[in-house]
């Protein structure tokens, strides 16, 4: 089994990829890989709304999205993190994750989910509720620990120093490798979700 963590911050070993690594590390340690994708940094372009993806497949923006897709694939659980800006998550993660889901989430379904958020003060559950809002769209089981997946810091070395954070990570790892390995038996047992075909509903004709 393994898990691709994705840091949406700018700041490659900040406090977001610490947090993040707080849950790696209790994933490895039930048996789960783990592999943390660095996004901040990178040229993310928005969503152009175009839906040439729902024909082709892939989207048309050449900027790393339709490789992390095909990546996606091979990966059974996902958490994404993001610092706060302004009350949400970071605007790069934003417009990754809206392409991700529109032209390939098809490779995230029925796959475990988890939002991680740091932030310095304030604006934590507002983010974490923007983030967690694309895998209830996208039938995937959502992760959760024993408080809201936050860490508190200015700097890495702070959130270090966060242990209700800290805690909240290693809680948050562990439940996912549970629920990881419910899935894996509930599979080898022929179980899987019913599944229909989308209805869409337009409400001006």
């Amino acid at each position: 089994m393994k898990v691709l963590l994705v840091n949406g911050s700018q700041h490659q070993n900040g406090c977001t990829y610490t947090a993040l690594c707080e849950v790696a590390k209790a994933l490895n340690a039930n048996g789960v890989e783990t592999e943390i994708y660095q996004l901040g940094g990178k040229e993310i372009r928005g969503c152009k709304g175009c839906w040439i993806c729902k024909k082709t497949k892939a989207c048309v923006i050449d900027d790393g999205v339709n490789e992390f897709v095909a990546k996606a694939a091979e990966f059974d659980g996902f958490v994404f993190g993001s610092p706060v800006y302004y009350a949400s998550a970071s605007g790069g993660l934003v417009s990754f994750m809206d392409r991700v889901f529109y032209s390939g989430g098809k490779n995230l379904a029925y796959k475990p989910a988890a939002a991680v958020v740091s932030c310095r003060r304030a604006g934590a559950t507002a983010t974490f509720d923007v983030i967690n809002k694309y895998f209830t769209i996208n039938n995937m089981p959502i992760v959760g620990s024993n408080y809201w997946n936050e860490v508190h810091g200015n700097k890495a070395e702070e959130v270090l120093q966060d242990e209700e954070g800290l805690q909240t990570m290693r809680i948050l790892g562990n439940n996912m490798a549970w629920l990881l390995k419910c899935i894996e038996l509930g599979k080898q047992a022929g179980l899987a979700p019913e599944k229909e075909r989308k209805i869409m509903t337009n409400f001006i004709r």
